[in-house]
């Protein structure tokens, strides 16, 4: 049994072959996922059109430095998403891309204010849940290279 071990130390202990069939099963892909986010899935959306597309270097940077609330929460989950390509598949950060980015609606929570002469208003907390994928450029050059060499072989 393998012992939890952090970051490339794991990736040593096991073979090349064991991940690259680990990659070739995710397809270079990696995501991450977060629920129920207190946040309009409009307001979020409006900073998930900016890094969707961009390098994670540019994306992180971008978060930073914007000005919305919704930034934090997604600056949290692509850093989870960059840890994951890391941690799990050995994937450089340098060579990372956003390539989707969604929110979803989610439920809305009800709860109620209380006004004046015993009468009581609603108040909608709308939330979302935002999903991020990042992929490995590096890893589709060097299928396209590999699919090369075996059309070569075999033609």
């Amino acid at each position: 049994m393998k012992k939890n071990i952090r970051g490339r130390e794991r990736l040593k202990n096991i073979t090349d072959e064991e991940l690259r069939e680990q990659r070739n099963k995710t397809e270079g892909k990696v995501y991450a996922l977060s629920q129920h986010i207190f946040m309009s899935a409009h307001k979020a959306r409006r900073v998930i059109d900016q890094i969707r597309g961009r390098s994670y270097e540019e994306t992180v940077m971008l978060l930073e430095l914007m000005p919305y609330r919704a930034c934090y929460p997604i600056l949290k989950l692509v850093y989870s998403a960059a840890a994951n390509a890391r941690h799990n598949l050995g994937f450089d950060e340098e060579n990372l891309v956003i390539s989707k980015a969604e929110v979803n609606e989610s439920h809305t929570l009800k709860r109620l204010k209380p006004r004046a002469r015993g009468r009581s208003y609603t108040i909608k907390r709308p939330t979302c849940h935002i999903r991020i994928v990042l992929k490995d450029t590096t890893f589709y050059k060097i299928n396209r290279n590999e699919l090369l060499l075996c059309l070569k072989k075999y033609a």
